[in-house]
């Protein structure tokens, strides 16, 4: 459960915003879609592959 402890004198859109902030860290929302729909673990890992291709590729032309 997130708590979000209310300041001395703190505005309720600033505590609510930082309650947000630790809401999406938790990756709720994230596992939620994921959920929405099965994958099979063949297209996981080829996603993951392309991925990993990609960002490889980004390296290196960083590099040069």
């Amino acid at each position: 459960m997130i708590v979000v402890q209310l300041k001395e004198g703190e505005n309720i859109e600033r505590a609510l915003k930082r309650f947000k902030r630790k809401f999406e860290r938790t990756g709720a929302i994230r596992e939620l879609r994921n959920r929405q729909a099965f994958s099979k673990p063949s297209v996981i890992k080829r996603r993951k592959m392309e991925k990993a291709r990609y960002v490889n590729a980004l390296r290196q032309a960083e590099e040069e």
